[in-house]
């Protein structure tokens, strides 16, 4: 049985200051950035737009677009992205947001 955490390299990562949804948020330099903010504890990356259900990364490789954040006004895939300084992400606008959930 694995006992080894594989987040483990993204602790030991140099980090870099991205805001989350208006929070400051310190993730690892050039990783990837649906794994990071996921081990950084956010489930929900967008909503439905139909029935406002939560979704989060399934896939991590581009296929199923439950990972989709906005970047300065586009809406992308997080598990595409690596991690730089100073990113701005959100949740998509027209996704069927839901303001009460993190």
């Amino acid at each position: 049985m694995k006992t080894v955490s594989p987040f483990l390299e993204l602790e030991s990562s140099p980090r870099v200051d991205v805001i989350w949804d208006g929070t400051p948020v310190s993730l690892p330099e050039g990783s990837n950035l649906a794994a990071t903010l996921l081990a950084a504890g956010v489930d929900v990356f967008r909503h439905t737009p139909v029935s406002g259900a939560p979704r989060a990364p399934f896939c991590m490789m581009g296929a199923c677009f439950d990972c989709l954040i906005e970047i300065e006004g586009v809406t992308r895939q997080a598990c595409m992205l690596e991690v730089t300084e100073g990113m701005v992400i959100t949740r998509p606008h027209d996704m069927g947001a839901h303001d009460d959930e993190t």
